[in-house]
């Protein structure tokens, strides 16, 4: 099968970006030919607020012709797109449209929904947008990048297309990374029809099982370093405490973890490292921590960990809890609430080997959903019908 991944990068690398690269790797390893075309958004550096670069979120000409060409070039059979935003632009979908291609589009996060992408407003989840064409709430909250104009200018982009029906005329397949994220979707602004919604989780590789009597004495968080991340909360919880907590990754508050760090002895910043480095980590921590206060996806970190056989620490949020389950591969704790976070740290530290079925459960969830071969049959599941039936597109 002839395979064309399309994707726009964010200046900052993060999860979107370490799916696109497994999933080519994944494709071509199981033998198709597989081409990524990438998108770039370091050109919108200071010229965001611009008419013409407003323009161009809606409709990138550039965008078109650069899909066109290579379409021309590599003949594909299928277009999978993973982000559209800003330089690709919906014109893309245009594109792959005029050719009748079939186009699938990923749904890593609530961008068509939700100005801010992440359903967040003063950390605290928020719905207030999804069902408006165009949600006056975004601007007036300053949603994205705490720009009214900024935030103006996409919910501009988003509600053009849903006007004229772009999401679902020249879409063949969304993916949904969980029943959650469908949900919202669904029941959305957007009028995509549902069964255009397919659940379809991501995968990793298996960096193997580590038993709970190889594990070291401290709790770990992997990650952006971030608000919606639950940073703050984290840091809260583990100050001025005996529990020992390693902390891996970069971002807004890194000078906030910093500080932490030299001010609290059983705090400690690894800063960024690579892959190797952070599976070492995963394997050794008593549990992985994710005190995210938005929705989230399906964090790579967490798959990471059940592919060890970690459990997890999770926000009691919709989408992580049906990810993480209560007492089988994980534990819940109040979103956004130290105190009861530490509870449950405090519980499993004494604990950790009374809970030793939470390891081996981890490794089941890995192998029975989230293995590259299941990944890989889910994706053939979704493309294949496409090819058969042809284009359910309208141009």
């Amino acid at each position: 099968m002839r395979i064309l991944l399309v994707h726009n990068r964010y200046k900052q690398y993060g999860g979107e970006d370490a799916v696109v690269e497994a999933e080519r790797a994944l494709l071509a390893n199981n033998g198709h030919l597989v081409e990524l075309l990438i998108f770039d958004n370091d050109r919108l550096s200071g010229l965001f607020s611009k008419i013409g670069i407003g323009l161009q979120l809606i409709y990138n000409r550039k965008s078109y012709r650069k899909l066109e060409n290579k379409i021309k070039e590599f003949k594909p059979e299928i277009i999978h797109i993973h982000n559209i935003f800003y330089m690709a632009s919906p014109s893309v979908l245009y594109a792959a449209s005029k050719y009748r291609i079939p186009t699938v589009v990923s749904l890593h996060n609530y961008r068509l929904i939700c100005s801010g992408a992440l359903l967040m407003r003063d950390s605290k989840p928020c719905t207030l947008c999804i069902q408006e064409k165009f949600p006056i709430y975004g601007v007036k909250y300053s949603c994205h990048r705490n720009s009214k104009l900024e935030t103006a200018q996409l919910t501009f982009v988003t509600g053009i297309h849903k006007l004229i029906n772009t999401w679902n005329l020249k879409v063949s397949r969304y993916i949904a990374l969980t029943e959650f994220a469908r949900s919202q979707f669904i029941d959305s602004s957007l009028g995509i029809l549902p069964e255009k919604i397919v659940v379809k989780p991501s995968s990793v590789t298996d960096c193997g099982f580590s038993s709970v009597r190889e594990r070291e004495n401290y709790f770990l968080f992997v990650g952006r370093l971030s608000e919606e991340k639950g940073v703050n909360v984290l840091l809260k919880t583990f100050q001025d405490r005996k529990i020992r907590l390693e902390i891996i990754g970069d971002g807004l508050l890194r000078s906030q973890v910093t500080s932490a760090s030299a001010a609290h002895n059983n705090i400690h910043y690894w800063g960024y490292k690579d892959k190797p480095f952070i599976i070492s980590r995963i394997k050794k921590c008593i549990a992985l921590i994710v005190p995210s206060i938005w929705y989230e996806g399906l964090p790579i970190t967490i798959l990471e960990a059940y592919s060890t056989g970690t459990p997890v620490i999770v926000s009691d949020l919709e989408n992580l809890n049906e990810i993480v389950t209560h007492g089988y591969n994980g534990i819940h704790f109040s979103a956004n609430d130290p105190a009861d976070l530490l509870r449950c740290i405090e519980e499993f530290d004494l604990n950790s080997r009374y809970y030793a079925d939470l390891y081996s459960n981890a490794r089941e969830t890995y192998l029975s959903k989230f293995t590259p071969e299941i990944n890989h049959q889910n994706l053939l599941n979704l493309y294949l019908p496409l090819l058969n039936n042809g284009s359910t597109l309208q141009t």
